[in-house]
């Protein structure tokens, strides 16, 4: 059978992130830190009404664009929340934030187009430019400047093929807010050199230094901005599997009809709990925000305190960039220790690009209780004390 497999995906897919996960599962006592999903459930508020929406007939399909109600919520949050004015028909409800950044490469790209993918990345990001036949360009970032990425790096990285660059702020893995002036920096080259930006804004709730600014705000940027967003994290909603995608009408169209020949439209029931959800947005973000950030804060004060590892300061999502360059190891071999001697599950800096060797990625989707459990572990390893990094 294997010889009928694409050419695209044939090969070994194993990682060395899955050899480690697969090393885990042999112990009973596993910390994990690698899964970017959080342990909350669902406000149940949303689930009652999603379950009454659905016994009163929400069952079937919506329209191709997305349940008219949602649409018109997602539009009176950008009014309310952002004072950014955008008409019902530049918005498009989709299967997750996923699918709709899979969505937006499909309509956007012609084969061999360049899109900007700026490390460190989500890692699907590549393999969903490639899906539609694009060609991933990478931008480095680096901690001495905060992972805030430069002009100087942008236009270097530019092509005449290159048609578009992806922005996450607040940015997984990193957990940085990209800064107003970084922001400016990106749509001043954007216009420049006549590409569009895909801001892909999951994690906008949990921020925690920087204002979230929609990037299709910017002056002059609403024409060529498409906003991916998603329910998934910011209202603990990733298994609903509902998105949307913002951008002006035309483009949305197309997506429409490229989507008809996919999936159709988002569950009908995970759109009506996404409706709730966005209408009791100010009652139910605030106290989740503060859960994480007093989780990263703690995670941040515990990093600090051993050797040979250091960590960004919170800024946003739900992440911990740990800086783990001192003990002398590579991202994945440091990972593996930690995975054997720990038994704590942290994804190698490697799996967001050439830029997150020398870091790891700690979800801090466990209680403070289970942070500090881990954090006595790790003090206890010898590449964490000041006489042994490299060992």
């Amino acid at each position: 059978m294997a010889r009928f497999i694409s050419s695209r995906y044939q090969g070994d897919s194993s990682t060395q992130m899955s050899v480690i996960a697969d090393r885990a599962r042999e112990f009973d006592d596993v910390i994990n830190f690698s899964l970017g999903d959080p342990d909350l459930t669902t406000d149940e508020g949303v689930i009652d009404a999603a379950a009454a929406d659905a016994k009163a007939g929400h069952t079937h399909y919506t329209s191709s664009l997305g349940d008219p109600e949602l649409r018109e919520a997602i539009v009176e949050m950008y009014r309310t929340d952002h004072a950014l004015e955008r008409p019902v028909d530049d918005v498009m409800v989709t299967t997750s934030g996923c699918h709709a950044m899979w969505l937006v490469m499909e309509t956007l790209l012609d084969d061999g187009d360049e899109v900007l993918v700026i490390e460190p990345y989500f890692t699907p990001y590549p393999h969903q430019v490639r899906l539609a036949r694009g060609v991933p360009v990478f931008v480095p970032t680096r901690k001495e400047n905060g992972f805030q990425v430069t002009r100087e790096d942008l236009e270097a990285a530019i092509t005449p093929r290159t048609r578009a660059l992806i922005v996450n702020t607040p940015c997984n893995p990193t957990g940085v807010s990209w800064s107003r002036a970084a922001l400016e920096t990106v749509a001043e080259v954007a216009k420049e050199h006549d590409l569009v930006v895909i801001a892909d804004d999951i994690y906008t709730s949990f921020t925690y230094t920087e204002p979230f600014v929609p990037f299709a705000s910017l002056p002059g940027m609403g024409e060529r901005t498409i906003t991916v967003g998603s329910f998934s994290k910011d209202f603990m909603m990733t298994g609903w599997r509902v998105g949307w995608i913002m951008a002006p009408a035309e483009f949305v169209s197309t997506a429409r009809d490229v989507n008809e020949n996919n999936v159709f439209t988002a569950p009908s029931v995970s759109q009506r709990a996404a409706l709730h959800a966005l209408e009791r947005r100010h009652e139910l973000q605030p106290p989740v925000k503060e859960l994480y950030r007093r989780r990263l804060e703690r995670a941040y004060e515990r990093v600090r305190a051993l050797a040979n590892m250091d960590a960004l300061a919170p800024q946003g999502a739900i992440y911990l960039w740990a800086d783990i360059r001192a003990t002398g190891l590579t991202s994945v071999e440091c990972a593996a220790r930690i995975v054997e001697e720990a038994h704590i599950l942290t994804i190698p800096g490697t799996a967001f690009g050439e830029s997150g060797e020398g870091f790891l990625r700690l979800a801090v989707t466990v209680g403070e209780q289970r942070i500090d459990e881990a954090f006595d572990r790790l003090a206890r390893m010898s590449i964490f004390t000041d006489s042994a990094a490299g060992e």
